[in-house]
């Protein structure tokens, strides 16, 4: 039986409907741009995932892995998003870019000004632009490179006043004040091989597997999944390589029992202290994660946009790979835009058992 022309716009519309790359068309997400490109059957013209223009209808949508694919197929570029070329948002990216470039290269921390006169821009347009890519602003990423170089030259033996002349801090008070927010501990702890630092862990079974929890006078900070005690030990002092590690399952029996039901009930939440440590960044985004409720899950450019950073989906997703206290910091709540579960650090079976138990998924 020959197919109708209606059903054969239907099935154009279920192809399209299906397929992974339909959503970010919908959501005009620039985030994609450069990873596809979609012509639209009734105009002839190809645009980027980002364009502004009105959604097509997705029986009239063709995907393309290149514009020659896109021409090649008789399309003509989109005069409004302009597809040959660099988007908006990907031009902004090559000027953060080199931002964080100079930044990371100069002995001298740059000024915004000097930053925005190299994009070309005001130093208002620039801040904005800068925290729309990033997340954060050019002040707090500079912070956060000045704090890795110290990390780096406390870990090689330097003493606390090289690493921080080293790392640029002009300032003694702003340095120690810097580094026990940033390093997670005074900067002469960190020098002195972590003096007093003592990190408490425990190994145990869940219905996810094995688990280790690991904490701090300050609280839990770790929560690792995995099948291997010894691997998951070895990733634990790789993460505190300078601190002092100590198996300890009496004094963690109860913490361990509260994360044992998290596991089981993550709806039930964790009502102990953390101590997060990463950069603004991960601690920005890891901040967001908590407030996405049990049940609910949000794409990787939902969650760039709610905490200001619109264009850093990729940043986010290597926020959540990044992410030292599983389900206690719930990034198996981020999905990707077409409701796919994509990767997670601790295996994307635990995260969808995760999902399941939360309701978020059918079993």
């Amino acid at each position: 039986m020959d197919m109708t022309p209606a059903m054969h716009r239907d099935a154009l519309a279920a192809a399209t409907l299906s397929d992974p790359r339909w959503p970010d068309v919908q959501a005009h997400n620039s985030a994609a741009d450069g990873r596809f490109w979609f012509g639209v059957a009734t105009t002839g013209v190809f645009c980027r995932p980002g364009c502004g223009a009105r959604t097509p209808r997705p029986e009239n949508v063709r995907f393309f892995e290149s514009i020659e694919a896109a021409k090649l197929a008789g399309f003509r570029a989109c005069k409004r998003c302009r597809p040959e070329g660099l988007s908006d948002a990907q031009a902004n990216r090559v000027l953060v870019e080199a931002a964080c470039q100079r930044i990371d290269g100069a002995e001298r921390e740059p000024t915004l000004a000097e930053l925005a006169a190299d994009a070309g821009m005001s130093p208002f347009h620039f801040q904005r632009m800068f925290k729309a890519v990033l997340g954060i602003s050019p002040k707090q990423y500079a912070k956060a490179h000045r704090l890795q170089r110290a990390r780096e030259r406390l870990d090689a033996g330097s003493d606390v006043t090289t690493a921080m002349h080293d790392a640029g801090f002009g300032s003694a008070s702003r340095f120690h004040a810097d580094a026990r927010s940033g390093l997670g501990m005074a900067a002469h702890v960190r020098r002195d091989s972590a003096r007093g630092e003592r990190i408490r862990y425990a190994l145990g079974d869940t219905s996810l597997g094995r688990v280790l929890i690991a904490e701090t006078d300050h609280g839990l900070c770790t929560i690792l999944f995995g099948e291997d005690d010894d691997a998951l030990v070895a990733d634990l002092h790789t993460r505190f390589a300078r601190a002092e590690c100590i198996s300890d399952d009496t004094a963690l029996a109860q913490h361990f029992a509260d994360v044992i039901r998290l596991v089981d009930d993550p709806a039930h939440g964790l009502d102990l202290p953390l101590d997060i440590r990463g950069t603004a960044f991960q601690q920005k985004v890891w901040s967001e994660l908590r407030r996405i409720p049990a049940g609910k899950t949000v794409s990787y450019s939902e969650l760039a946009t709610q905490i200001g950073a619109p264009d850093a989906a990729r940043a986010i997703a290597g926020a959540c790979a990044a992410n030292p206290l599983a389900v206690a910091i719930p990034c198996h709540r981020v999905v990707r835009a077409d409701g796919a579960l994509s990767g997670y650090r601790w295996g994307v079976q635990r995260k969808k058992k995760l999902l399941q138990r939360e309701g978020a998924i059918e079993r």
